[in-house]
């Protein structure tokens, strides 16, 4: 199948919002009682960026979004759409990427009028971590479909965890904006994407329930009150439909959104570890289909380097093994590699107990990654985006677009050329879905990533102490830590019965909070 020249789409350019404050591992690592090595060493960790308390996942994308519109002198009135892929929403019905539309509407009114955003679509797309993926390949196809239009992409997320859980250490923040057009000056990306799905509860946000009588109760102990019972003072709630309370909410039990998941980690990991396998393998039949790789060819060798989906900065390198594998068989080289480097599957027909399978089969992956080859294959394709993604953390659904990002600038910085180079790109969102596609640089590519300054952003940045990051953690700061804020700034949330939760932005120039 031939490929039309004229309708080439892809991603022209990419701007990052990273919060200016950031807590150092160390630091945390000494607060925890976790020895500092096995998180800087062992994950890959250094920093965590820290959303300020006027900072949300709207400010974030609206400030990335600015980035680019700004950088590129666009016109609001030609931009299309606003996709944003998050799972830190803002609200259950108004998608936030409102929010983002009506901050930069007012940013540019001035200057492009008033209605300047009026006839632009947003929404927002959720699917945990792969949520920008999502809202990257549907943008894609739209954009296919006219030489004239523009959008933009957003992926923008804070990734929090609870206090001393096992991800506090990896969390993270930011937006990564991009500009999706036709004949883009810095990635062409086909439409050929590999996926796999799979139902599963491996992380997940749900609504949380609290029965009005047990939180009485847990009340009641906490204030040694024993004359009273919490029946008691139910029954002392006005007989009445109208709400005047939080107790006097018409439902029975209370439900609760909470920003920090339940998850399993082992789990986790392992519904990653198979659906990019599945994805990667459902991405090789269609491109075979089509006569563009044989079944024989290695596609980790078509690509010149790899971008991971990054819970933590060392993971690519961590879950690649198997698909190192599969590859290898592919190709026909596994069995001397295999033979080469002392390697013995273990077979599930031996083992009495899954745990037990599941956990040899887990060494020897771990084996594979201490081969010669395999380092090299980390050297050559992976390396490149840990550096940036350590500076920062997890930031969910953007976390594959700093992994490209890092990529990129880590190679322009060397002076090495990629242009004309194939970029393998594997996301994965718990839930669970994977989605794999190829990115091709552009020959240009070299004039986009110098604008960037992903180092310069992560320089500047402001360190914070451990009690600092609690009080934000708790959601305990009213005002901001910075003393002077540049870019959006969440204002106020409102109490009025007719607007309660809505939230009002700002933008700033440098001005004190």
């Amino acid at each position: 199948m031939k490929k039309n020249p004229q309708n080439r789409v892809g991603i022209d350019d990419m701007a990052l919002y990273i919060p200016q404050l950031y807590l150092s591992i160390e630091v945390l690592a000494k607060e925890r009682g976790i020895p500092f090595e096995k998180l800087s060493k062992g994950l890959g960790l250094d920093k965590i960026a820290i959303p300020d308390a006027h900072e949300d996942a709207a400010t974030m994308a609206a400030n990335a979004a600015a980035e680019i519109i700004e950088r590129n002198q666009l016109n609001p009135k030609d931009i299309g759409r606003i996709y944003l892929g998050t799972e830190s929403a803002l609200d259950g019905a108004k998608p936030t990427a409102t929010y983002v539309l009506e901050m930069l509407r007012r940013k540019y009114k001035k200057q492009y009028g008033v209605d300047c955003f009026q006839n632009c679509d947003v929404v927002d797309l959720t699917f945990a971590c792969v949520g920008g993926v999502d809202a990257l390949q549907n943008t894609l196809d739209w954009v296919r479909g006219n030489p004239d239009r523009i959008g933009i992409v957003i992926a923008s997320d804070i990734a929090k965890y609870e206090l001393a859980s096992t991800g506090e250490y990896t969390q993270g923040a930011g937006a990564i904006a991009m500009l999706i057009k036709q004949n883009p000056r810095l990635l062409v990306i086909e439409d050929t994407i590999g996926v796999a799905t799979q139902g599963v509860h491996d992380f997940f946000k749900p609504k949380r329930s609290f029965s009005k009588e047990a939180l009485i109760e847990e009340i009641l102990q906490l204030a040694d009150i024993k004359d009273i019972s919490a029946t008691d003072i139910l029954a002392k709630l006005p007989d009445s439909l109208e709400i005047h309370s939080i107790l006097g909410e018409n439902d029975q039990s209370l439900y609760l959104h909470k920003d920090t998941p339940i998850f399993d980690g082992p789990y986790s990991n392992q519904t990653y570890q198979n659906r990019i396998r599945e994805a990667l393998l459902d991405f090789r039949k269609k491109r075979v289909a089509i006569n563009e790789l044989t079944e024989e060819e290695s596609i980790l060798k078509h690509w010149s380097r790899m971008i991971f989906h990054l819970p933590y900065a060392a993971h690519g390198r961590r879950i690649a093994s198997e698909i190192f594998m599969d590859d290898l068989k592919l190709s026909g080289d596994w069995a001397a590699f295999a033979q080469e480097n002392e390697l013995l599957m273990p077979q599930k027909e031996a083992f009495e107990q899954q745990d037990a399978y599941e956990k040899a089969y887990g060494l020897f992956l771990r084996s594979i990654t201490k081969t010669g080859l395999y380092k090299a294959f980390v050297k050559e394709k992976l390396y490149q985006a840990e550096a940036t993604s350590a500076q920062v953390g997890n930031m969910y659904a953007c976390s594959i677009f700093l992994a490209l990002m890092g990529t990129l600038e880590a190679d322009y910085l060397e002076g090495n050329e990629l242009g004309n180079k194939k970029l393998g790109c594997i996301g994965y969102g718990s839930g669970s879905k994977s989605k794999v596609f190829e990115v091709n640089v552009q020959p240009g590519w070299r004039a986009v990533v110098e604008q960037f300054n992903i180092h310069k952003k992560l320089a500047t940045r402001q360190e914070i102490d451990y009690a600092t990051y609690e009080t934000l953690h708790r959601l305990q700061r009213s005002n901001s830590v910075q003393a002077a804020i540049t870019g959006f700034k969440l204002d106020r949330v409102s109490d009025e019965p007719l607007r309660k939760g809505a939230r009002y932005y700002s933008w700033r120039t440098g001005e004190q909070d």
